[in-house]
């Protein structure tokens, strides 16, 4: 009977397993599109250009916004519910603006004449952060099922696993954008 309840104590939930694979998925096909990026790169016809000075503001949200939602994570764990709910909030609030200044930044490339078919360096771009904003977006989304479930439950559950999740799949996205970002900084 001990070996057994040992043996539980030891599974990963299985939201947690799945976020992983998910997460090793994703990992798989940035990797694809970086690969990609370095191949096209050697092409003659290649062009480099300058990122738009609003991402290096995105990425300075979307680090905060990590630590908010771990500082959001340790809150819900600790009972702090008033606390937790004001760091979802933020959290979300910073996803949001995430997503806002990554468009922004694109409308940018777009003024300036570089659009999907001016060439492969700034189709690739587009392609490889645009699939990233996607993965931003399901975060956010999560984020705001998680702060929606903080405002309305009358019987609190203090079960970790959902926030941890998020958590986990946020910092995931943060991470992803740093190697992107310095990617595109110094490979361009």
């Amino acid at each position: 009977m001990g070996k057994m309840v040992h043996a539980q104590r030891k599974r990963i939930h299985p939201y947690k397993f799945n976020m992983w694979v998910a997460m090793g998925s994703i990992v798989m096909m940035f990797a694809g599109f970086t690969s990609a990026y370095l191949v096209m790169q050697s092409r003659s016809t290649w062009q480099s250009f300058e990122l738009p000075e609003v991402f290096w503001f995105s990425t300075a949200v979307i680090l905060v916004s990590s630590g908010t939602i771990q500082w959001a994570y340790r809150s819900f764990k600790a009972h702090n519910m008033g606390r937790y709910k004001m760091l979802i909030t933020v959290t979300a609030v910073l996803g949001l603006v995430f997503l806002a200044s990554q468009t922004t930044g694109f409308a940018e490339l777009y003024e300036r004449g570089l659009k999907l078919d001016w060439n492969v360096s700034v189709a690739l771009l587009y392609i490889i952060a645009g699939a990233h904003m996607l993965h931003v977006l399901g975060g956010v989304v999560a984020l705001l099922i998680i702060f929606i479930r903080a405002y309305r439950r009358k019987v609190r559950s203090y079960d970790p696993i959902p926030i941890e999740v998020v958590a986990t799949y946020w910092h995931f996205v943060d991470v992803l954008w740093i190697y992107l970002y310095v990617f595109f900084l110094w490979i361009r």
